[in-house]
């Protein structure tokens, strides 16, 4: 069987190229060797299992530690104790099994009867059992909710107290998306913890380290293994492509390569370009693949829209809440990265992966023809298609914009959804976006040019103004000299009449267009 590169499920050496996880997995041996335990976090797909496989592997080829991995996803939203431990019970045993076949491990089942102490009992069957010292590593440990979760931080906790004395796991490690510690508990699931001080029974966290992406360096690495193993070469220019499209995040760098030496690119004595890259990352989002489909489910959930949305409208969040626990629910998804000290959509694919599936079942009722605005020199009629919008937005579109479930962000996803369904085939939409950025700025490539659009809510004469200042500095850096200015006005008192209007604007020695809706 030839290597290919992976987009389901962990890595297995000789099926798949990959890099050696040992690298990226410093951190957390040193932690095993200080006998810590620590929460591993990184987002979905990103290489979790397969590092934690790797580990199981590395450990038990040796004499110093015996090492079993736990999935524990089959207990996952099962909140009582007595429903959730039975299972987590199984899945120790079948892990000793296939780790550790040379241990001894009682029978677990007769633990069931008393999940209050199950999950303790377990563990020190277990190192009391093995003649090395034990490291285990619990994947999917976020998962449990409530009581069972409560149940079982507590017992690992207790146990890890008293390892002095009685046996227990040398290192223990809950892999998952996001920082155990963070759990907090209800009020009511918290009253008979109050002797911890703190709503998180699982105060014994020495840290959490997260899996790193992929360097430049890892994804031309990477690359490099088909080139070796078929002689089909990734140009410098489509390594570069990859990563910026990526940045680095393991299952995007794999599909959109899987995509291009499989399907489109499939002779080997064709080398793949940038274009190659940017028609994969295309069809990777039309087609909705497993990854990018988990992701879209996520963008329903209320959690995730109170951080997405105001990142949408450019605004910041006030919300303490959102602050404590929102936020590390979506950057344990992966949705968001940190770049500079700021929170910033992750990647560039998943930038434009949100605002489309957003706007995806909008795009297909808008009765459009595209070729409308197009100049018989093939370039974008954009006078005539924003005269267009604003026909439009009076009479449907405001009313088809309440639809959306992002509500607050419903005026921008709705001229989005209008200028996708246009652009479409003949052209592209580049979206930037992030909290406190005080707009959305688009840039729409067509027919050898370019526009540049920014998007904006307008609340008072201020907001105008600032809005102008906005799209001069967004000018500057895209290097153009005219620029499209669209704000919807919500002032109540402020008539259709007065507010659809189309005016320009010479400043700095650029042209804007402000288009009033």
């Amino acid at each position: 069987m030839r290597p290919s590169f992976n987009t389901s499920g962990p890595c297995i050496p000789g099926r798949h190229y990959m890099l050696p996880p040992g690298a990226r997995l410093t951190r957390v041996m040193a932690l095993v060797d200080d006998e810590k335990y620590f929460t591993l976090r990184a987002g979905h797909q990103t290489g979790k299992t397969t590092c934690a496989r790797w580990l199981v592997r590395h450990y038990n080829a040796g004499d110093r530690y015996a090492c079993i991995w736990i999935d524990i996803q089959s207990a996952r939203e099962l909140p009582e104790p007595a429903v959730a431990f039975p299972v987590v019970l199984e899945k120790i045993a079948t892990a000793v099994h296939r780790d550790l076949p040379h241990i001894k491990l009682p029978d677990l089942t007769d633990l069931r009867d008393t999940p209050q102490t199950a999950i303790l009992h377990a563990l020190r069957a277990l190192a009391r059992a093995s003649a090395r010292p034990v490291v285990v590593l619990i994947d999917e440990a976020d998962g449990l909710v409530g009581p069972a979760m409560v149940s079982f931080l507590t017992q690992i906790r207790e146990g890890y107290i008293d390892r002095s004395d009685l046996p227990f796991p040398h290192g223990l490690a809950l892999i998952g998306r996001r920082e155990v510690r963070d759990y907090a508990v209800s009020i009511e699931d918290r009253r008979p913890l109050s002797w911890l001080g703190t709503s998180s029974p699982f105060n014994i966290n020495a840290e959490a380290p997260t899996l790193s992406l992929f360097s430049p360096a890892d994804v031309a690495e990477l690359l490099h293994q088909h080139t070796t193993h078929t002689g089909q070469l990734f140009l410098p220019e489509s390594i570069d492509r990859i990563f910026y499209l990526s940045q680095g995040q393991p299952w995007l760098v794999n599909a959109l390569a899987d995509h291009i030496v499989d399907l489109d690119v499939p002779d080997r004595h064709i080398a793949a370009t940038a274009a190659h890259v940017d028609a994969a990352k295309e069809a990777l989002i039309q087609e909705r693949r497993s990854h990018i489909d988990a992701l879209v489910a996520r963008l329903r959930e209320p959690r995730v829209r109170r951080i997405i949305e105001p990142m949408l409208l450019g605004e910041l969040i006030d919300d303490g809440d959102a602050l404590n626990d929102d936020f590390a629910y979506v950057l344990g998804l992966g949705l968001l990265g940190q770049q500079q000290g700021q929170y910033r959509i992750a990647n560039p694919i998943y930038k434009e992966v949100i605002p489309r599936v957003l706007i995806h079942d909008m795009e297909r009722q808008l009765y459009l023809k595209p070729s409308a605005y197009v100049k018989p020199d093939g370039r974008l009629d954009m006078l005539k298609l924003m005269t267009s919008w604003q026909e439009f937005w009076r009479e449907d579109g405001h009313l088809a914009a309440a639809g959306f479930s992002y509500k607050e962000a419903g005026p921008h996803l709705m001229l989005m959804a209008y200028l996708q369904r246009i652009v479409n085939g003949g052209g592209t939409i580049e979206r930037e976006y992030a909290l406190g950025r005080g707009a959305l700025d688009l840039l729409v490539t067509f027919g050898g040019e370019r526009h540049a659009i920014e998007l904006k809510l307008r609340r008072d004469t201020r907001t105008l103004k600032r809005a102008q200042e906005q799209l001069l500095g967004y000018l500057d850096e895209a290097g153009l000299s005219e620029g499209w200015l669209v704000h919807f006005d919500l002032r109540k008192e402020v008539s259709w009449e007065d507010k659809l209007t189309l005016t320009d604007i010479e400043s700095d020695g650029k042209h804007l267009h402000v288009v009033g809706c």
